[in-house]
């Protein structure tokens, strides 16, 4: 079953370009060098490209991008590319995930032992269905900031693909 790319909270991406992944990761390197609008960090084979802190706010994306060489041939690189919020975000939103999770499991299981033991239980049932209320609010919370970040995503995919295009390198099939 294939999901659509509207429930994606990190969109992702994949392509590959006739260069090998050296040049691709020097290129990068040294259009870091050149601007200011982008704060472009190489570590191995990644490059992190991020928006610099005074244009940032909460919900600011990042684009981490992949380069990686294909073995069969040389002179070809795969991007492997993802969109995220700023790491700490992104673990502070895992973070209430799983509370919120931990929670529902925990209630749930005192509700029903409640329930089983003919004990009142209406308060374990109650945090348990607001913790699947709070699930949701964080879903959507989630969905409004991809929003939010959605020109400063479109930026970095446009800074991206001119780094790219300034070497007129292209996607190959």
């Amino acid at each position: 079953m294939e999901l659509s790319n509207d429930i994606i909270l990190r969109p992702r991406f994949k392509f590959n370009v006739s260069q090998d992944n050296e040049s691709l990761l020097s290129l990068f390197e040294a259009e870091s060098k050149d601007q200011s609008n982008f704060i472009v960090t190489r570590v191995d084979d990644h490059v992190f490209i991020k928006i610099p802190k005074a244009k940032q706010h909460f919900w600011s994306p990042q684009l981490h991008l992949e380069i990686n060489e294909d073995y069969n041939n040389k002179s070809l690189s795969t991007i492997y590319g993802l969109f995220g919020p700023n790491p700490t975000v992104w673990t502070m939103f895992m973070f209430f995930h799983f509370v919120v999770a931990g929670l529902f499991i925990g209630f749930g299981i005192w509700a029903y032992v409640n329930w089983s033991l003919e004990n009142d239980f209406a308060i374990q049932l109650f945090v348990t269905l607001l913790m699947v209320v709070v699930w949701f609010a964080l879903y959507f919370s989630g969905r409004l900031g991809k929003k939010a970040g959605m020109d400063q995503m479109h930026q970095l995919h446009h800074f991206m693909r001119d780094t790219l295009r300034s070497k007129d390198i292209h996607a190959v099939e």
